[in-house]
């Protein structure tokens, strides 16, 4: 049976990383495949529902009118959601495309918290106060517009976000679509292109981290060791990006701990590389005089799984202190955690 890194010494797995490599992998899972529901998933029934009211308030999408739509809108936020999935949008796009064509700044932020609010109060018909009716206006006005419009005829070399079974041809093709029901292979290839679950998994990807933290934040509670968990975005003096976990403070930092998810190898190689940043700023501790701090990678995902460099860089950069969520009962007694436990 393959020896995890963190139970040889460093010289070992400089003297043969790719053995500790194949340990990692053998123990790293991937949770690709199962997604937290969150608060903000919406079920198929109510999505639905919101399409059908949308449907018969236009008259079977005849009648894509702001005056129409906007009323809806308001009084069932959910149609906003409808109305972005048939522009293909994100609610950052939306925003930008509607600040540039009406003159109205709708900020991305908005335009997200908006979205936000009608996925978790699907039928609480929203505020009409502030910059909110100004903003909805503009938003409404400028889906009815893109939506009329269809998909402009371009150059061979590219392509219109528009430009799909029901959206291509204007209204037209919205009526089409729902008279008659998309083809499968339509439905299929619009799939493929926007990758099922998309939108939920960005929405989520937050959570799914928080687990890990929160596996972490139960290991070092449980060995009673004193620890500080940063904030998203929080400011740490001595680091220009605040690692997850400080122990025992930030004051006097002795272990630091990454927690990371990477379910592609691109966002692995770029959570590898704030390892190894993490390792130069102990180092450099070192040369100032102060107490070096030992770098612990507790990791996840099929991300890291992909490119065998990446995972031997973390393993220098921690000189072998990677965990995944299999190995995590190992994580204080196989680091230097274990000077700071108390039971």
């Amino acid at each position: 049976m393959l020896k995890y890194p963190f139970e040889v010494s460093f010289d070992e797995i400089e003297r043969d990383t790719d053995i500790y490599v194949s340990s990692v992998f053998s123990s790293l899972g991937s949770e690709f495949l199962v997604l937290p529901r969150g608060p903000g998933f919406i079920e198929y029934p109510a999505f639905e529902g919101a399409y059908e009211r949308l449907k018969r308030v236009t008259g079977g999408f005849t009648d894509m009118s702001p005056e129409t739509v906007l009323p809806l809108t308001v009084e069932k936020p959910l149609a906003l959601v409808v109305l972005r999935s048939m522009l293909g949008f994100t609610p950052s796009e939306w925003a930008y495309i509607t600040s540039t064509r009406t003159g109205t700044k709708v900020t991305q932020s908005f335009a997200r918290s908006l979205d936000r609010k009608a996925r978790l109060q699907t039928d609480t018909p929203l505020r009409t106060s502030g910059v909110t009716p100004a903003r909805l206006g503009a938003l409404v006005k400028t889906a009815c517009e893109l939506l009329a419009e269809g998909a402009p005829v371009l150059e061979e070399q590219k392509l219109h976000r528009l430009d799909k079974a029901d959206t291509k041809s204007g209204l037209s093709s919205l009526q089409r679509a729902a008279g008659i029901g998309l083809p499968y292979a339509v439905v299929l290839y619009e799939r493929f292109l926007g990758r099922p679950f998309a939108a939920h998994r960005d929405s989520v990807s937050e959570l799914v981290g928080a687990e890990l933290e929160a596996a972490i934040e139960d290991v070092l509670s449980q060995a009673g060791v004193s620890f500080r968990k940063t904030k998203r975005a929080e400011r740490i003096e001595g680091f220009d990006q605040a690692p997850d976990f400080v122990v025992p403070s930030e004051f006097n930092p002795q272990v630091v701990i990454e927690a990371k998810i990477a379910q592609d190898d691109g966002t692995a190689r770029d959570k590898v590389t704030r390892v190894q940043h993490l390792r130069e700023l102990s180092l450099r501790r070192k040369a100032e005089g102060k107490a070096e701090f030992e770098v612990v990678a507790c990791v996840g995902g099929r991300g890291f799984a992909v490119r065998r460099e990446d995972m031997k860089k973390m393993l220098l950069a921690t000189r072998g202190k990677v965990f995944t969520r299999q190995s995590l009962d190992r994580l204080v007694d196989a680091s230097r955690l274990r000077d700071f436990r108390t039971r």
